[in-house]
């Protein structure tokens, strides 16, 4: 029978495949008929009627592309993409040629981007898009791709205002602490093509934007900072951060100038009826899969969220106490007074992290009356976050699965109960792009033998975790067998957890 980790393995990998590109696209997109052929998206239908053009932008939109260049064949009269600086070649070294497009390809790649930060070539590809955009007619369709990441690849600052001065202007805003959501609405007030502008600059022509969700809750007008979405923020919001931290008297020229010409009011809401946004990838998506995948292996499976977010340390807390509430309910029904203080914790642990669409009564409802004859699988998404302290190597899913594994070594040598010594458990946290921090490793594996092991040998756990020092222990560690290394995979809909336990 295969172990735990495979299982574990499958499921994930299950996960990733059901957002790979290619299969994303072909379930959700067609082009029907000779005459007058119609692009059918989900279920809905436009026809072509004179010039079918593609524009995109995003760490997962060159496989997009491909896929969608296979599907529309010769009706697609140009293309431009703007993806992240040497995809290609990493693509081309991991034989996933079939996300690359060929060689008279009608789409024009630009790569930009460098770290993830918007650079001169980011800014040829936006004007490259906002020129091919502005040209459009009523007769023509645009077809938009979009993931996570576009917003780094889109930059089109409103004139006068230039690139290094938005950059610099962000820096700033990020050192004094302003939230990703607070970066996002002064850099969509500042910029021609986000918060709806592209949508805006495309019109009349149709606008359909095909979308891989890299956010919680899949907001259409955060992910890529919506470039075909109405904003829902006006330049009044923008002047409330900078100030709130205090720049808005040592603001450049430009931006002072676009920012007092600007409408104060989100004008008279502009006309989106050109424009249909179709999600056609999330977190969702990639656990529904991995439930019927761990179903079909005899698993009793619950998806808990897919908005799972906040500090790694307190939702690894989180984690441990599930597994232990999974793990007491194994013991007998009725799981007496500890059972109950664990329910008290998680609801107050989920109450302090304001995890989104948890509904945690419900889901520990679920949890009673659990047949220890069958196994149990736990799904969870999200993206958790990190608090650099120390100089190690290491990522946040790394982070998570270490700490959950020392966290269950510890409850086990308190308990009085028996009852976690009683399971096997594996904990999975890997990111679906396959890339966790500045490492190779997508995640890892981990369980509480893992860390009684290292323990035995020595190894200082709790060091390891204060210098954020994850990947070097897991990759030393039992040769790296912990690691889950899956190279780019070319989609990204964040970080997926999987956690499987059965009674021994």
């Amino acid at each position: 029978s295969m172990s735990l980790r495979e299982h574990a393995l499958s499921l994930f990998r299950c996960a990733v495949g059901t957002v790979q590109p290619a299969p994303m696209l072909k379930r959700a997109m067609k082009l029907q008929g000779d005459g007058c052929p119609q692009l059918l998206v989900k279920d809905q239908a436009f026809p072509v009627k004179r010039g079918l053009y593609l524009v995109g932008f995003g760490k997962a939109v060159l496989g997009m592309a491909a896929a969608a260049e296979e599907i529309l064949g010769d009706h697609l009269v140009r293309g431009i993409i703007n993806v992240p600086l040497g995809i290609r070649k990493s693509l081309q070294r991991q034989g996933m040629q079939e996300m690359l497009l060929k060689p008279h390809s009608k789409i024009q790649v630009i790569e930009g981007a460098k770290n993830n930060l918007p650079d001169p070539e980011a800014l040829k590809g936006a004007v490259a898009i906002q020129e091919l955009a502005e040209g459009l007619t009523a007769d023509d369709l645009l077809l938009v791709l979009i993931s996570g990441g576009g917003s780094a690849l889109l930059p089109a600052p409103i004139p006068p205002i230039l690139l290094e001065e938005k950059e610099r202007l962000t820096k700033m805003l990020a050192s004094r602490g302003a939230a990703i959501q607070e970066l996002n609405i002064v850099r969509k007030s500042l910029s021609l093509l986000k918060g709806g502008g592209l949508a805006q600059l495309a019109y009349p022509a149709q606008v359909v934007s095909l979308i891989l969700s890299d956010v919680i809750g899949d907001p259409l007008d955060i992910i890529a900072s919506g470039p075909t979405a109405a904003s829902s923020h006006s330049v009044q919001d923008c002047l409330q951060i900078l100030t709130k931290y205090n720049l808005l008297h040592s603001l450049p020229k430009s931006v002072e100038t676009v920012l007092s010409s600007s409408p104060a009011k989100p004008t008279a809401l502009k006309d989106y009826s050109h424009v249909c946004n179709i999600i056609i990838g999330s977190n969702m998506l990639a656990l529904d899969e991995a439930k019927c995948q761990a179903e079909g292996l005899g698993y009793t499976t619950l998806i808990l969220s897919t908005a799972i977010s906040g500090e790694v340390g307190r939702v690894a807390t989180l984690y441990c106490q599930l597994i232990q509430l999974v793990c007491l309910g194994f013991a007998g029904p009725g799981e007496g007074p500890l059972g109950d203080e664990v329910r008290g914790n998680l609801l107050q642990l989920a109450a302090e992290l304001e995890i989104p669409c948890l509904n945690l009564p419900e889901f520990l409802q679920s949890l009673r009356g659990l047949e220890p004859e069958r196994p149990v699988c736990i799904l969870a998404g999200g993206e958790t976050t990190v608090q650099l302290k120390g100089t190690g190597k290491g990522g946040r899913n790394q982070e998570l699965a270490l700490r959950i594994g020392l966290g269950l070594h510890r409850a086990r040598a308190m308990e009085v109960t028996g009852s976690l010594r009683r399971c096997e458990i594996i904990f999975l946290s890997g990111g679906t792009d396959g890339q966790d921090g500045p490492t190779e490793a997508a995640g890892a594996f981990c369980s509480p033998e893992l860390v009684d092991e290292a323990l035995q040998e020595g190894l200082n756990v709790e060091a390891v975790l204060s210098n954020n020092d994850s990947y070097t222990f897991f990759s030393q560690f039992q040769g790296g067998h912990h690691l889950l290394v899956t190279g780019l995979t070319g989609t990204n809909v964040m970080d997926i957890q999987v956690i499987l336990i059965r009674a021994m």
